[in-house]
Order: C-alpha cells, then sequence, then structure tokens
C-alpha cells in the first residue's frame, strides 16, 4: 500500500480498484468453490438404489464395488432441494455483489489516504483566508497533484501575505503622511489668514473684493484639512456595543431626520418594521450614518426622502431613499471612494459623507450598499449587532 501511495493520484486510483478486483475475484472463486462443496455433500448424502451389478473371477469372488444398472433416482426433501437451488443462484449473484462491494472500499481507501488530509488543509486555509488570517503554512508534502496544489497554495499565501503587508505599510504611511500635511498646512493658514482680515479692512474696493475671495479659498482650505484629520480618526475607530432601546432610540433619529428635511422644504416618510425591543448597537454610529444619509438624500431629492428601519441577520438596517434622478452609472461604483463626489462644483463638500459611512458600517461588521430604484436613489447601512 504504500508504494500505491507513492503513485500519482490516477495511477493510485487505478491500481486501488485493481487490487480490490483482485480480492473481488478471489471472494468470487471461494464462494462458487464453497457453495460447490456444499451441493456435492447433500447429493452424496442420497445413494443411488437399483439393481448392483459386479465383476467376478473364475472362482466366482467379487471384483471392485461394482456398477448400478439402471439407477432409480432417490426423492430428495424439499429442504435439501431448496438448498441446492441456493447454492446453485448464490455464487451467481454473489461476484457483482462483491465487485461494487470491494470498488467502494477502494474508493473510501483512496479518499481517506490520499485526499481527505490535502483537502482538510486546502479548506482550513481557504477559511483562514476568507477571515483575512494569512498567519498559517500549509503543511502538506506529496509529490503528487494535490500536493503540488497545495504548494502553489502556500506560494499564494506567501504572496499574499506580503503583498497585504506592503499595502499596510502604505496605508499606514499614507495615514502619517496626511496627519502631517495638515499640521504643517495649519501654520501657513493661520498666517494666510491674518493678512486677508488686514487686507479686508483695506480702503481700496478691488482690494477687499481680492480679499474676499481669498478668504473663501482660504475658508475652503481650512475645512479641506479639518476634514482630512476628521478621516484619519474615523479610520481607527471602533464601536462601543450597548444594550440600546430601539425604538426611543429610532425616534430620536426620525425626529432629527425630519428637522433636516423641513428646514430643506422636503417631507419625511418613515417605515419602522422593527418589532424587537433592545438591541446591541454602537448609536453613535447609527446616527451618523443616519445624518449623513439623510444630508445626502434632501441635496438631491425633488420632493420627498423616505427613512426605512428593518432587522436583517439579527442586525439593524437602516435605509434611506429619495426621489432625485439617481446615481450616474459611473458614481455606483465610486461612490464611496474618500474624495469622490460627482458635482462639477463642491466647494463645501469633500466626498467623503458616504466614505465615512462606509467606514463606519464597516467597523460595525455591516456594509453600505448603494443603488438606483425606479423612483430615484437608495442607500442602504447594515449595523450587525454581537452575539450576547
Amino acid at each position: 500500500m504504500g508504494q500505491i501511495n507513492r503513485l500519482s493520484l490516477r495511477k493510485s486510483l487505478v491500481a486501488y480498484i485493481a487490487a480490490f478486483l483482485g480480492l473481488a475475484a478471489i471472494l468470487s472463486a471461494v464462494t462458487f468453490a464453497v457453495c460447490g462443496n456444499t451441493a456435492e455433500s447433500i447429493l452424496a448424502s442420497y445413494p443411488p438404489s437399483g439393481e448392483k451389478y459386479y465383476l467376478t473371477n473364475e472362482q466366482g469372488e467379487q471384483l471392485g464395488e461394482g456398477a448400478y444398472i439402471g439407477k432409480d433416482p432417490v426423492p430428495m426433501t424439499e429442504q435439501d432441494e431448496r438448498m441446492i437451488e441456493v447454492l446453485e443462484a448464490f455464487p451467481v449473484a454473489a461476484a457483482p455483489v462483491y465487485t461494487a462491494i470491494c470498488i467502494i472500499a477502494a474508493a473510501m481507501l483512496f479518499y481517506r489516504n490520499r485526499l481527505r488530509k490535502p483537502l482538510a488543509e486546502l479548506r482550513a486555509a481557504s477559511e483562514k483566508i476568507a477571515d483575512n488570517d494569512l498567519d498559517f503554512s500549509v503543511e502538506y508534502r506529496s509529490e503528487d497533484e494535490l500536493g503540488q496544489l497545495c504548494r502553489s497554495f502556500e506560494i499564494m499565501r506567501g504572496t499574499l501575505a506580503d503583498n497585504f503587508t506592503k499595502m499596510w505599510r502604505q496605508v499606514e504611511e499614507r495615514k502619517a503622511l496626511n496627519a502631517v500635511f495638515a499640521h504643517e498646512l495649519r501654520t501657513p493658514l493661520t498666517v494666510l489668514k491674518g493678512y486677508n482680515e488686514l487686507l479686508q479692512g483695506s480702503d481700496d474696493p478691488r482690494t477687499r473684493e481680492t480679499a474676499a475671495t481669498m478668504g473663501r479659498h482660504i475658508t475652503r482650505m481650512e475645512s479641506y484639512i479639518s476634514s482630512m484629520s476628521n478621516l484619519r480618526r474615523m479610520e481607527e475607530v471602533q464601536p462601543e456595543y450597548r444594550l440600546t432601546a430601539l425604538q426611543p432610540f429610532l425616534s430620536s433619529l426620525y425626529d432629527s431626520a425630519k428637522i433636516v428635511c423641513v428646514q430643506n422644504g422636503k417631507t419625511l416618510l418613515l417605515q419602522n418594521d422593527i418589532s424587537i425591543a433592545v438591541l446591541s448597537v454602537d448609536s453613535g454610529f447609527v446616527s451618523q450614518v443616519c445624518n449623513n444619509l439623510i444630508s445626502n438624500a434632501v441635496r438631491y431629492a425633488r420632493s420627498t426622502v423616505t427613512l426605512s428601519f428593518a432587522m436583517q441577520d439579527g442586525g439593524l438596517l437602516l435605509t434611506v431613499s429619495d426621489d432625485g434622478e439617481g446615481f450616474a452609472p459611473g458614481s455606483l461604483q465610486k461612490a464611496t471612494d474618500p474624495y469622490y463626489t460627482g458635482e462639477s462644483s463642491h466647494s463645501e463638500h469633500f466626498g467623503l459623507g458616504l466614505y465615512i459611512c462606509r467606514l463606519l458600517c464597516e467597523h460595525h461588521g455591516g456594509f453600505l450598499q448603494i443603488r438606483n430604484t425606479a423612483d430615484g436613489a437608495a442607500v442602504s447601512a447594515f449595523f450587525k449587532a454581537p452575539a450576547l
């Protein structure tokens, strides 16, 4: 068996089947022999009857055992007749049964010896990669096809680990660079802001007009730097789960959303399909996402914004939809990217709202889904509740 296990999978399978088919042939031959001997012993228990004739010598002495001439058959019992029939039919029926059993046994032994271990290694490795865990190695050494596959899988894991390490380093370097960039810009902006205030007090109208324009751009740069600082904090924040009474909490979200809609001349509709009393969530995460989504919706809605609450997979699903024009085809894939906006003029908006919503949902174990509907656009935020 050890020699078979060193063959390729195809040759090994053929060898297993051939060996067990040989065993099936031996079992069939033994069965034929045993059944035949048993039938002969039953027949031998019924000696022939009739007139027996002997050879004699000149002295009239009998020679040999004699022979029956015109033997009369001795009737067998019904039980022995049935037994003879069974013994004649059993070997014929047993041969295919032995063959099938031996083929199944060969397949099971082949799986246990050649497939079970590498498949378990690959399944465990796939589950770890799916959980973003690359700190492992595939421990299977063989020269067959699955051994080669495991070595290729190990190479892929190592490459992924290297790439993730490089990517993580680049992300951290980008965050540090953004922080330094934001910090270093504050001082020159403060100086520019002071000079701008002096220029706005000038007696020359053109100077005051120019200073006002500079002031707007300085304010925009300050807002941009502030957004960079806030973004870094959002990328690092983690949820604090607390049991929250849902209906009062959802009512407060609706009240805040209604104020925003009324101030912008929009109608707010509510769909609340929540029936449970409490849920473990970070209410700050949910509130911030809801406020951002409502703010976006009222900017694009024609007249109506809909706020929906529902339970999904044991978590909270919050959906904000509007009756506007919806997302442009290219924006659906990029809307949650940082600093992306589909507006041609966005002096007050830096394209961080949906990105921050996505970060908060993902940190909460959920997701942010953007889609167009028949009436406009809808954004769904899912917050997964931890198991209690």
